[in-house]
């Protein structure tokens, strides 16, 4: 695997004395760690059970596996789901955790009663809770009240869509919300007898002084675990960090090893043999303080507070992009190589490529209709196409026509392997990582203008109401006329009556006119309106949430400017018809292959997370339906008016509604046996699936492959394989939209030095007892400010009913004048400032002072 394992027998990788541990151990852990000793060293950690024990454990229900999540604030605390969907178990300190790393299904152990974490109330800065990763340490994810767990990425833009528009559809995270236990412990204080200890709040109160977690009732507690066997290493086991001598320069190690710091916490530290460093290292380390390496971990042995791993690559200066993105994608595992000789080879290889005469003559020929296609003006894999036109009857023949991959990605070839493999494409801010290779992506299936292509097309008979009369599926030949952007057809949609010159638009083929097009367009954005409207009245949800795009300089690739990217009549109007070909795939597909077929599920939001929340609108008035999507919706949309307090307010809850929201997984309906658990929860529909974009999706390929022996070619793929390719592709899904999280957060910190300080309207999103949450309405970013960072004269926290207020205490600009008092709130609005730390990527979010004029 690598060429270091020779130079280090990591079984003689002790801690250094004089060196710091992996990991600071938090109270748990002290007694554990190893003393030098001499002879035999003492384990630190656990072994590791049997995997026998370990069947036998989880069949019995004595053990429980999960996905392990590690705070990124606290390394030291972790969680894994409870399999009731009640709160999470609880993993305190690094010996517990036993050597697994965030993503890793693991096995635990529940450890007994009286080690259970009792609960502290709201409104302590100590959040006993895990975050998850897309709060970036202390900055991204702000919190209404103390978080307690997330399972997905609680900052996904644009959360609830499954369309093609910008491969940003219906995920969203979940950010579990603490209930609020103040006055239940305060009164069951009180009850058993507790002489008020933990009533009176001041600043450093956080809740309950019963020691023993015995005599508490369940809802106070929350289980413990620790882990006793790793099922699966979902972890890349890659990390970036930077490289330093060992402390102890007499000591045998130092000679031969490194120490690696990865830049997240949540990776151990490692040892890396000193042959990996560059030559210079050890007689100049200063000149690589600020280099970025890549380290991958081999090793983690029992008596050791070190990982081993080897030096793989140095990347560059911290806090560059190309460097900073190399480190991420290779964090995440993706593959962003070169494709293979052996994969080019199924490619085509006489190109100019043709469509054959065979081919031809088996497909439903299209090319003189009036097909385009509609994406971002950047875009160059074109995966989907749209036709309308108008019958004599008056009705519509509308089509959603898609490029047919599958006829070039040949299942068990070797470029199949590989685009089964990456799964997904993955798009960071400067660049795409395709999943096929570019003459594909870009060339032999792209859908660009005046080019026969080939494709799989959905096409319906519609009324101008959007009512659907009849329905066709099959594979095609186009040709399309017009490579339109969403700005394109916004501009026709905003100026129906207006005639467009030709300069004003892309080429156009001769055989259409730019009024047939036009028409095509404004009929395809009735039709969609009507469609939408009816999708919501049948009870749909949609959370948008604000989404940053930057302007990039054309030399340097420095970002230039940044915005919240616009979603309009456009970028609706795609949708709308790219989610009627999904369902419609979906509904043909399962009927033909009822144990084969790949769907795509959204389970509803997680039960605890909702009551969380739904008490926390109680708590501040507000009066939301939760009983179903719809409603939801329909709370989100209706209880708020237009004027810019009212927008703000809506953003800061359409954030915090999409924290009890499940992932929506890709699964084949061969091993889920209840129908209802196939619903798409967001979508308020019984059967969807992902058809509309197979260039950067590979679970479309297999939807392709299915829909195509629906119609007649031979074979369908195993029930079990698919379910295989189903894990993988939402592994991989997962991953490629924290990388594209990451390359935004990147983009922005960069754009903060450079461009800022950077002032902004910000709503307080929640509320703790030394610092508060704020959503950046201009940026669309979350932050939290603390008190201590402000020159404040004090500060005050108290509840009022039930609701966490700051006051904080201003300092006066002139000895002459008085003190300013603000009073923070949740959804107080509040003008804050964001400065760049001057360490690499990290920035800061301070209030502006209030004006003293009265």
């Amino acid at each position: 695997m690598n060429n270091s394992d020779s130079r280090i027998n990591p079984r003689q990788l002790g801690t250094p004395r004089g060196g710091s541990y992996a990991a600071v151990p938090t109270s748990g852990d002290r007694k554990n760690l190893n003393k030098p000793t001499r002879g035999r060293k003492k384990s630190i950690f656990e072994a590791y059970m049997s995997k026998e024990d370990v069947s036998a454990g989880l069949k019995r229900g004595e053990l429980i596996q999960g996905p392990l999540r590690i705070n990124p604030k606290k390394y030291h605390e972790a969680f894994i789901p409870s399999p009731d969907g009640t709160r999470d178990i609880f993993i305190d300190g690094v010996v517990a955790r036993n050597r697994a790393l965030n993503g890793d299904i693991v096995v635990v152990k529940l450890l007994p009663k009286e080690q259970w974490k009792v609960i502290k109330p709201d409104g302590s800065d100590k959040e006993t809770e895990a975050t998850h990763e897309s709060d970036v340490p202390e900055d991204m994810l702000g919190t209404c009240i103390p978080q307690e767990t997330v399972k997905g990425d609680a900052k996904s833009p644009d959360v609830i869509i499954e369309a093609q528009f910008d491969d940003n559809d219906a995920e969203h995270g979940q950010d579990h919300l603490q209930v609020t236990l103040t006055d239940d412990i305060k009164k069951f204080s009180l009850d058993s007898g507790e002489k008020g200890d933990g009533v009176h709040r001041t600043k450093q109160n956080d809740g309950p002084k019963v020691n023993d977690p015995r005599l508490l009732p369940d809802k106070f507690l929350q289980r413990t675990a620790k882990v006793v066997y790793i099922l699966e290493k979902k972890h890349s086991r890659a990390a970036t960090g930077f490289i330093k001598l060992l402390a102890d320069k007499n000591s045998e190690l130092f000679k031969r090893c490194a120490m690696f710091s990865p830049v997240d916490h949540r990776v151990p530290r490692a040892y890396v043999s000193l042959a990996d460093c560059p030559q210079d290292f050890v007689t100049r380390p200063e000149d690589y303080s600020n280099m970025l390496f890549i380290c991958r971990i081999v090793d983690w042995k029992e008596d050791s507070n070190f990982a081993t791993g080897y030096l793989a690559k140095s990347l560059g200066q911290a806090g560059e992009i190309e460097p900073e993105t190399e480190g991420i994608l290779t964090e995440y595992g993706v593959d962003f190589s070169d494709f293979s000789p052996e994969a080019l080879e199924c490619l085509p290889q006489n190109l100019p490529w043709v469509i054959s005469p065979g081919e031809l003559a088996k497909r439903r020929d299209l090319r003189k209709e009036c097909i385009f296609t509609i994406d971002p003006s950047t875009a160059k894999d074109l995966d989907d196409a749209l036709s309308c036109k108008q019958l004599p009857d008056g009705n519509f023949e509308v089509g959603v026509h898609i490029a047919d991959v599958s006829y070039f990605v040949l299942e068990e070839t070797a470029l199949d392997k590989i685009a089964s493999e990456r799964a997904t494409s993955v798009y960071l801010v400067q660049k795409v990582i395709p999943m096929l290779p570019k003459l594909l992506c870009e060339e032999l299936c792209s859908l660009n203008p005046m080019r026969d292509r080939l494709t799989f097309s959905v096409m319906w008979k519609v009324t101008p109401e959007g009512k659907i009369l009849d329905e066709w599926l099959g594979r095609t030949v186009m040709c399309s006329c017009v490579k339109l952007s969403y700005d394109h057809a916004q501009s026709m949609i905003e100026n129906p009556g207006k005639v467009f010159s030709p300069e004003e638009l892309p080429p156009v083929s001769p055989q259409h006119s730019i009024a047939e097009i036009q028409q095509a367009v404004l009929n395809l954005h009735r039709i969609a309106q009507h469609l939408r409207k009816q999708r919501f009245i049948d009870g749909a949800l949609r959370l948008d949430q604000l989404k940053l795009s930057f302007t990039l300089d054309q030399e340097s690739g420095m970002p230039q400017g940044c915005y919240i990217y616009q979603y309009r009549d456009s970028n609706k109007l795609v949708e709308e018809f790219m989610l009627l070909a999904n369902m419609a795939v979906a509904h043909q597909i399962y009927r033909s292959f009822p144990e084969q077929a790949l769907l795509r599920r959204h389970p509803p939001p997680q039960t605890k997370l909702l009551k969380d929340l739904m008490e926390f609108c109680n708590q501040v008035g507000l009066d939301i339906d939760f009983s179903s999507a719809g409603t939801l919706h329909k709370s989100l949309n209706e209880t708020f008016g237009a004027d810019k307090y009212s927008e703000a307010r809506k953003e800061v809850l359409t954030n915090m509604f999409s924290r009890p929201m499940q992932m929506a997984l890709y699964f084949c309906t061969g091993v889920l046996e209840d129908e209802t658990l196939f619903r798409h929860y967001a979508l308020n529909v019984p059967f969807y699936t992902h058809f509309t974009s197979p260039i950067r999706r590979y679970a479309d390929i297999i939807v392709h492959r299915l829909l195509s022996a629906s119609l007649g070619s031979v074979g369908t793929p195993l029930s079990l394989a698919i379910q295989r390719q189903a894990d993988h592709c939402n592994d991989r899904k997962m991953a490629s939209k924290r990388v594209q999280e990451l390359s935004a957060d990147l983009f922005f910190a960069i754009f903060v030095r450079e461009c800022g300080p950077l002032e902004s309207e910000a709503m307080v999103m929640g509320v703790l007892n030394e610092a508060f949450d704020v959503l950046v309405l201009k940026f669309g970013v979350q932050k939290r400010i603390y008190c201590n960072a402000l020159p404040l004269l004090g500060f005050h926290f108290q509840k009022v009913g039930r609701k966490p207020e700051l006051t904080l205490m201003w300092e006066p600009e002139k000895p002459e004048q008085e003190s300013v008092p603000q009073v923070i709130t949740i959804f107080t609005l509040v003008e804050v400032v964001l400065t760049s730390d001057g360490v690499p990527l990290k920035y800061s979010a301070l209030l502006k002072r209030p004006s003293s004029e009265k």
